[in-house]
């Protein structure tokens, strides 16, 4: 997990993290910070361990720390954050240390994290799909009312 480790203190994740905080310190719903991130990480893994689909440990954790990353450009420029995080993930991951082959998988699962086409899909790009729409806890969030998604998105029941 060392690649991880070094995505977590690279100064543009880190400077990209920080903007994320600031925009959303007001925000009454769900954040985008480290807790989303490995929550999506962790479901993910788990995913992988009970369909034995060897998806290597550090590509499901690079991808959850940088689904998100581009979250700042999409609140100030209007980019779809999933672009943007591939843009700003892409020599993040080529600095610590990701072989070719493995970017192009990470950051394809970056760019399809929003896709529903993959809710049913199998691999990695739909085990990511899965993992960051599980990681919301609707079903405990005081905000539940005022949400702006749609009821049958909100994960209203525990779930595994």
């Amino acid at each position: 997990m060392e690649r991880v480790n070094q995505i977590w203190r690279h100064p543009m994740y880190q400077e990209c993290l920080k903007k994320i905080e600031e925009l959303e310190e007001k925000r009454p719903f769900c954040r985008h910070d480290p807790a989303h991130f490995l929550a999506v990480a962790r479901l993910a893994h788990i995913e992988n361990l009970e369909q034995r689909l060897q998806i290597p440990v550090e590509w499901l954790y690079a991808c959850a720390l940088l689904h998100d990353i581009g979250r700042h450009e999409q609140y100030l420029a209007g980019i779809p954050h999933q672009e943007a995080s591939v843009r700003l993930a892409a020599p993040i991951l080529k600095d610590c240390g990701f072989e070719e082959e493995e970017r192009q998988a990470i950051l394809e699962a970056i760019e399809s994290h929003r896709n529903a086409k993959l809710r049913t899909k199998p691999g990695f790009a739909g085990a990511i799909y899965r993992a960051d729409k599980a990681s919301r806890a609707c079903f405990a969030c005081g905000m539940q009312e005022l949400c702006d998604w749609p009821v049958e998105k909100k994960n209203l029941t525990l779930q595994r």
